[in-house]
């Protein structure tokens, strides 16, 4: 069986106030749901948002025609992306504007090539290329390794008979032209154009709106070009051919974005669109990021940055007033332990797609079969999750691209941070008081059973007597109930008590005058002559009067003691006389008992009756000969300790019963077996011990010796 904690009311209700902690738990979940909706409704706001953006561009295909939706697919290298640029590029022929776009520069070798004399001997001609918007301009360059430059003639008019680029292009008047790149040295280029016909290469007419610089370097040379965005179509290639200087300046072979011989073998070029960049700025969405992407994924047009704090959800955050002192103790002290258990919404996170000009994803693939979708994702530090929604643009209903809309959960992060701080602020209050107000109830409660445990206590001694009254309380309630039961519980077990402590007196007042009556009659009678038959009967009747008579003197001299001790006058006197000579007294008058005596011979004065205290060492004694074994002596010790006079008085005999220690020193209480008993005892001997002791201010009490061998009695008096 586990042990019983002593817990108090008081931590039991503590204890139970600590369930107020399952409210910040329950706080917690409903703002979770409460987020979730949010997000639900803000996957809702976006996918409506990319829907009103998808019905500005429905049925525009002039803002499509010109990219290349009808193509089924895309093959990089073949269909170029002109990445938008930061500035203009320098036309210097040496590359470093483009370095923070080397990222994005792809290698054009073997797998790129178009014509090849000999496809025995090893490739001697490969370049590292990418395109680029700047304003009005389509930016090129080519980085071509080539270990013999052959530059053109400078008395010829032919310039295809050397090393050179080629540009072919479907123009935005639907004609297929195509240029040529040369030069007799480094420096500045420009290009020439050929005839319509493509089987012809002459004449060339010079084209100077395309311009660039040619400079040679240690593995081949550099060409950065230039071409107005007004001379692009939506087809292009790129393609440079490698002659050879020796024996007779012949083409050893083409390595291009696509063959620019004819329109269907070339690539596409996909230049973002201002026009539906405009569009997607003009309605004003800074706080999402707006795609607009092609069939293919390739980005068309883009606004906004994600990373942009000012949020709907964030502006629809009320201000803090930071200067009220509630305020200021929450952000110093409550907010730094909330934080401990929430995140806060990161200012700065790793954007993948910051710079991405194709886009791919669950949603796009969903808009894209006609259908708006809306995806989640971490960022790559897990710092953010973005929700990204799509909605398909519909031209001749077919859908010829997507509107992506992407914001992150910050916002909402935000608000669920502050919803829980407010909620977390209210709990902590509510639960500060509610434990306080439990305690202190719990107090009050604990308190009143105490006093009422007290109360009881005091109002019965440890022999069962009512000693004083107990005061019901006036309370309305089930602790007031059960004192007010408590009081009449222990005024009727006083009432109750003084019936039996009274029921000696009364016995010996109603029968003393029939015992009388009878004691007379039978004197009377044995003063005649009487058979022998007759007078044993009247010797008996007057021996069982005799022994009656003895009774109720015996009933009489407690309740006279009574009587007598509440009239006493006292006086001081030294007690260790009286008890000396008490047992001197004791040891005449009964030779045939030992006793041990050790009494103290300092004077040792008390107040109260000598003639009471001999009557107490005669029932003390005369209780200790009575169960004394016969060849033991008595032993009486009486010696000062502190401001007490002790009286020890112990035999050798009978034990006391254990529940019977206290009980002894009730009236007419006896534990002599019946069959024992020579004479009759009511229990009143030590009854008046008692009474005798208290009347000097004492205590007495018995005990058992450790080993069963006896009995001592113990008088404690205080002196002086």
């Amino acid at each position: 069986m586990l042990p019983v904690l002593p817990i108090g009311l008081r931590a039991k209700v503590t204890i139970l106030s600590l369930f107020l902690l399952c409210l910040p738990w329950l706080g917690y979940q409903y703002v979770w749901e409460m987020e979730k909706y949010l997000r639900l409704g803000q996957e809702k706001t976006l996918e409506g948002t990319t829907q009103a953006l998808a019905t500005a561009l429905h049925e525009r295909p002039k803002l499509f025609n010109s990219q290349a939706s009808f193509l089924s697919q895309v093959q990089k290298g073949r269909d170029l992306y002109a990445y938008p640029l930061s500035g203009p590029i320098q036309l210097d022929g040496k590359l470093n504007d483009w370095q923070e776009y080397q990222h994005r520069m792809l290698r054009y070798g073997e797998e790129h090539v178009i014509y090849q004399a000999d496809p025995n001997t090893p490739l001697t001609s490969e370049f590292t290329h990418m395109v680029g918007k700047f304003g009005r301009y389509l930016y090129a360059y080519f980085e071509v390794t080539d270990s013999d430059v052959v530059y053109r003639g400078k008395n010829t008019l032919r310039v295809d008979n050397n090393d050179h680029l080629a540009i072919a292009t479907l123009a935005p008047d639907g004609q297929f032209r195509r240029y040529i790149v040369a030069t007799t040295e480094d420096g500045w280029i420009n290009a020439f154009e050929l005839p319509l016909d493509p089987s012809q290469t002459t004449p060339v007419t010079p084209e100077v709106k395309i311009q660039g610089q040619w400079l040679k370097t240690d593995k081949g040379y550099n060409i950065e070009l230039r071409i107005p965005l007004s001379m692009v179509g939506s087809k292009l290639g790129f393609s440079i051919y490698d002659v050879n200087r020796t024996p007779k300046r012949e083409l050893v072979s083409i390595v291009g974005t696509s063959a620019i011989d004819t329109v269907d073998k070339l690539g596409t070029v996909l230049v973002p669109s201002p026009e539906i960049e405009s569009i997607i700025k003009g309605m004003s969405h800074n706080s999402s990021r707006i795609w607009v992407v092609d069939k293919h994924g390739r980005v068309l047009a883009k606004s906004g940055d994600i990373r942009s704090t000012q949020s709907i959800w964030a502006r629809s955050l009320s201000p803090i007033n930071k200067e009220s002192w509630w305020n200021k103790f929450t952000s110093e002290y409550l907010h730094p332990l909330y934080y401990k258990v929430l995140t806060k919404p990161p200012q700065d996170f790793v954007d993948s797609l910051q710079d991405s000009t194709q886009l791919d994803g669950s949603h796009i693939k969903q808009a894209l079969s006609g259908k708006p979708g809306s995806t989640w994702r971490l960022t790559p530090d897990g710092r953010a999750v973005v929700l990204a929604a799509a909605s398909p643009i519909w031209i001749d209903d077919q859908v010829m691209g997507v509107v992506i809309a992407e914001e992150t959960t910050n916002g909402i992060r935000t608000l669920r941070n502050r919803a829980l701080e407010r909620l977390f602020n209210i709990i902590l209050l509510v639960m500060g008081v509610g434990t306080l107000s439990l305690f202190l109830f719990a107090s009050s409660i604990s308190s009143r059973i105490r006093k009422l445990r007290d109360q009881a206590e005091k109002a019965i001694d440890s022999q069962g007597r009512v000693k004083a009254s107990l005061q019901g309380s006036k309370d309305r309630d089930e602790i007031g109930d059960l004192s007010r039961s408590f009081a009449n519980i222990v005024g009727r077990l006083a009432q109750y008590t003084h019936y039996l402590e009274n029921m000696s007196s009364r016995l010996s007042h109603e029968l003393r005058t029939p015992v009388a009556v009878v004691r007379s009659s039978l004197e009377h009678l044995s003063l005649k002559t009487h058979d022998q038959d007759t007078q044993k009967y009247l010797d008996r009747a007057q021996e069982g009067v005799n022994r009656l008579n003895m009774i109720l003197n015996n009933m009489s001299e407690a309740t006279r003691l009574e009587q007598s001790l509440s009239q006493a006058e006292t006086s001081e006197f030294p007690i260790n006389k009286v008890v000396s000579g008490c047992m001197q007294g004791y040891q005449y008058t009964y030779p045939e008992q030992a006793f041990d005596c050790d009494i103290s011979p300092n004077t040792m004065l008390i107040t109260g009756v000598p003639e009471y205290i001999a009557q107490l060492m005669d029932k003390l004694v005369a209780n200790a000969m009575e169960f004394s074994l016969p060849d033991k002596a008595i032993k009486v010790s009486f010696q000062q300790d502190n401001k007490d006079a002790v009286l020890l008085i112990s035999n050798h005999g009978p034990t006391l019963p254990d529940n019977m220690v206290e009980q002894i020193f009730e009236s007419m209480v006896s534990i002599r077996s019946q069959q024992a008993q020579q004479k009759p005892h009511l229990g009143l001997g030590l009854y008046i011990a008692r009474l005798i002791t208290e009347f000097h201010g004492g205590t007495i009490s018995a005990r058992n010796f450790t080993d069963n061998s006896g009995v001592e009695f113990c008088v404690r008096l205080p002196l002086g």
